[in-house]
């Protein structure tokens, strides 16, 4: 099953320093033009070469976010059928965690 999280429930996590792994899905472009600070990037265009190498433990909280919450989802359905079980999709993507005010930053 695939979990939802709106913006707000990610920053909640992020302040209160839980345990999760944020992926960011989007291209490298996008990643470039600005991102969440916590976040790891595997694009997903190449999504099914790198999550294993990245993504080894399969019941950690894993939360996917793209532009809008089209592609994390995607790769959401992706891990699931490799069996991972603690998914969530970012709502509204990271527009909606920049309409929110939260920082994105550009390494």
């Amino acid at each position: 099953m695939i979990n939802s999280m709106n913006a707000t429930e990610l920053k909640q996590l992020i302040d209160n320093g839980e345990e999760f792994i944020l992926v960011d899905c989007r291209e490298q472009g996008e990643w470039d033009e600005g991102h969440i600070k916590e976040a790891i990037f595997i694009p997903l265009s190449d999504f099914g070469a790198q999550w294993e190498s990245k993504l080894k433990n399969k019941d950690a909280k894993i939360v996917m976010q793209c532009r809008s919450g089209k592609r994390s989802l995607n790769a959401c359905m992706l891990l699931m059928h490799e069996d991972f079980s603690n998914l969530y999709n970012l709502d509204g993507g990271i527009i909606g965690w920049q309409n929110n005010g939260y920082e994105v930053i550009q390494d």
